[in-house]
């Protein structure tokens, strides 16, 4: 998988998405922030608290994306896990992996392609960010200054997520699929998870 993710990052950084937005803490933090709270999605009861998370959260990711500095811009899948990648047994036309679902396709680190493939405790996600990285530099360099990245981007998919969810909440098959979306619990889990990932990003990152 490092070496396809190689390729299609090599075909990426060939040129800019024309329409497509960048993955940042705007498009990706604040604005979900705003389409959460003027929509109304948050009860009462816990949108003092997931604020404060997430306002604590905003500040420490920004305070690791200082840190890194500039990393290079490309066009990426964006939602890469392994749910979005489809194989084609050996031995078979077109053998290998094939990935599907480009809605959140857009402009940002190359890491953003890599992380959610990463599962299992820390010793796991070592040895399988290992595999990737030496897959994928057989194709393409890659700036393991953005190692440092995969945690704010964590933090910056569950706030995205969330406003995912209500951006579709019109659509009456979510409240059907989705029914814990909007109550205190879902949102007193999501503020927790926040306080969690401000801690993660003040860890030492992940190593390749």
């Amino acid at each position: 998988i490092g070496r396809f993710l190689a390729r299609i990052h090599t075909v990426g950084a060939a040129r800019p998405f024309v329409h497509r937005p960048a993955l940042d803490l705007q498009t990706f933090g604040f604005a979900s922030r705003d389409v959460l709270l003027t929509g109304g999605y948050l009860p009462l009861d816990m949108e003092s608290r997931w604020v404060k998370a997430f306002d604590e959260a905003m500040l420490v990711a920004q305070t690791v994306l200082e840190s890194v500095g500039d990393v290079k811009k490309i066009r990426l899948h964006g939602d890469c896990h392994p749910g979005n990648i489809l194989w084609t047994p050996e031995g078979l036309p077109g053998a290998g992996p094939h990935f599907v679902d480009l809605d959140d396709a857009r402009s940002g680190p190359a890491v953003q392609d890599l992380w959610m493939l990463l599962s299992g405790d820390r010793p796991q996600c070592l040895r399988q960010l290992g595999a990737l990285v030496d897959g994928y530099e057989e194709f393409a360099e890659f700036d393991r200054r953005e190692l440092a990245l995969i945690e704010p981007l964590r933090t910056l998919r569950l706030v995205h997520y969330s406003a995912w969810l209500a951006q579709r909440w019109h659509d009456p098959i979510f409240p059907i699929n989705f029914p814990w979306f909007g109550t205190s619990d879902y949102w007193k889990g999501q503020a927790d998870m926040l306080q969690e990932q401000a801690e993660a990003m003040q860890a030492p990152p992940l190593m390749a």
